[in-house]
């Protein structure tokens, strides 16, 4: 537990035991104490911590909270709290203010975990499963992959920093309609090569990966396949090209930085009898009935909006079932604490169907959360570039990471919580300049490191710094910029609680702004030798912080630039 974490627990408890005295003294009524915040204001001029308690608290003990906030804090005892002040505002609010010895603290802290900064213990070792892109098989990945696959990997990074067990996985459908329409593709293209009159349908795959799978597979077998079944031929071509597909996956998310524990295809679902068992557990348990020779689910008794087929009249079940397995498998036969999927928007109707089903099937539903994941235009000379799956034109996660730095791509696509919109600007990725966010963080970076080097170049080293060493950071930009990387755990913890990794990328950003204020208003080279090594030794943990934060997400933090 940071001293930040430990400070606002303390505090914490100081403001319930001035409840308890309160009361007991009889200047408060007999009431339970409500839950109350204690948080860091926007504006730090109005405090370093603030809490709600008294606003919070009107209704229970029928007082204003103005009064309220007058009582309790005339009992309040501050000692031990690393908190010296405090000043009631407005109707009722109540700001404190650290001791000047917790600054120092900080920084002691930061420099001496290093790289465990900021991790903690609040998610005990629950197994998380954090299945995230599961882009289709049939084809390369485009730019909704491609800021899945940042949201989904940052998030697991967050979730493991906050002390939870995460696995990755990808779910392949390697089966199903989408393989069915992937060997029908594959087909007509290949029997073009050799022959005339074969068109391939609208709703086929048009790209130009299909056209590259059949040639690859024409200068292996010529034209063997050719008279062979219809069915004979597809199966070939899907087993010659999936694989490859899937390797392709692999690679390109590699290339992304992104290795998964484990890749879960939907065929051995199929094949272990997973999917069946599904039909056979909701019909024991009563929860199906029959309609014009389909099986259908009572979905609507648990919750979603109405029922639907689980599986079709010429008994191939619908899509939803292996999701349901799958789902299945996760929860129960690995008996995972918590699966969290991220998806995109388009399946905000899904997501009540397949907790409809787990709920059915006797599995807490609430044990699965999905992120839903809002649409990405690419922006270039400040228009949107018009994309085209169908055409065969569309930009790709790999023609995209050709153009940007993956460093950019990762920074930019989780910039902005998963439920909004986002535009990723082409330009301002490739820009050198601090309007990029990820260029401005990496430089906060390189000059903390050129700054040290410098230093050293000189003959200066760190040294341990005292309290007393300490003390002399008395700046707003010095102690606006601790008070910063103090709540770097808080923030972990809030993302890791909210699934919402922008949130460090945010507070990653901010750090540097603050550093690059403090840089341009205080010299760390001064004549002061004390004050001098404490504002070196704060360099140091902003460059940990700072450092922490892109290599969770693994982003490069560059010495130079």
């Amino acid at each position: 537990m940071s001293t930040a974490t430990k400070t606002i627990d303390k505090l914490g408890d100081a403001i319930k035991n001035a409840f308890k005295t309160a009361i007991s003294e009889g200047l408060l009524p007999e009431a339970e104490i409500p839950s109350f915040h204690i948080e860091i204001p926007a504006d730090l001029s109005h405090g370093d911590l603030a809490t709600n308690a008294a606003m919070v608290s009107a209704k229970a003990f029928r007082n204003a909270p103005r009064k309220i906030a007058d009582i309790i804090t005339s009992k309040l005892d501050l000692s031990g709290t690393n908190v010296s002040r405090f000043e009631i505002a407005g109707p009722g609010f109540i700001n404190f203010f650290y001791d000047s010895s917790y600054y120092g603290e900080v920084i002691e802290e930061i420099n001496t975990k290093g790289k465990d900064y900021g991790r903690s213990d609040y998610g005990q070792g629950k197994r998380i499963l954090v299945e995230f892109v599961s882009a289709n098989p049939t084809g390369p990945m485009h730019i909704g992959n491609a800021r899945g696959g940042a949201i989904g990997d940052s998030l697991s990074s967050v979730l493991d920093a906050a002390g939870y067990n995460v696995s990755r996985e990808f779910y392949v459908n390697d089966a199903g309609n989408q393989i069915e329409k992937f060997g029908l593709s594959l087909d007509i293209r290949y029997m073009q090569l050799y022959k005339e009159g074969y068109e391939l349908p609208e709703d086929s795959y048009h790209g130009q990966d299909i056209i590259d799978h059949a040639k690859a597979f024409a200068e292996v077998y010529g034209d063997k396949y050719t008279e062979a079944s219809t069915e004979e031929r597809r199966k070939a071509l899907v087993a010659f090209a999936l694989p490859k597909n899937i390797e392709g996956l692999e690679r390109d998310l590699l290339k992304y930085r992104i290795k998964y524990d484990r890749w879960f295809r939907e065929s051995t679902l199929h094949e272990s009898g997973a999917v069946k068992h599904i039909v056979d557990l909701l019909t024991e348990k009563g929860h199906t009935y029959e309609q014009d020779g389909a099986i259908w689910f009572k979905a609507a008794q648990f919750g979603a909006d109405k029922d639907f087929v689980l599986v079709r009249s010429n008994g191939i079940p619908t899509y939803v079932v292996p999701d349901i397995a799958y789902h299945y498998d996760k929860l129960v036969t690995r008996n995972f604490d918590k699966a969290i999927d991220i998806l995109g928007a388009d399946h905000h109707g899904y997501v009540p169907r397949l907790k409809a089903a787990l709920t059915a099937l006797d599995v807490d539903a609430e044990r699965l959360d999905v992120v839903l994941m809002q649409m990405v235009r690419l922006l270039r000379n400040g228009e949107v570039y018009k994309i085209s799956k169908r055409s065969g034109k569309a930009i790709t996660l790999v023609t995209l990471l050709d153009e940007i730095p993956i460093d950019a791509a990762r920074f930019f696509f989780n910039l902005r919580e998963a439920n909004s919109h986002f535009d990723f600007d082409i330009d301002l990725a490739i820009e050198e300049s601090s309007k990029n966010p990820v260029y401005y963080v990496q430089y906060a970076h390189a000059r903390i490191c050129n700054i040290i080097k410098n230093l050293s170049d000189e003959g200066i080293q760190k040294r341990e710094c005292t309290p007393d060493d300490y003390k002399k950071l008395t700046a707003p930009e010095e102690l606006e910029l601790i008070s910063k990387l103090s709540s770097y755990e808080t923030e972990i913890i809030g993302a890791a609680k909210e699934y919402d990794p922008s949130r460090v990328t945010r507070y990653v950003y901010d750090t540097a702004t603050l550093f690059h204020k403090f840089y341009n208003a205080c010299r760390v080279k001064c004549d002061d030798e004390s004050l001098m090594q404490a504002r070196l030794a704060l360099c140091i943990a902003a460059k940990t912080v700072i450092a922490n934060v892109l290599n969770m997400f693994k982003i490069t933090a560059p010495e130079s630039m």
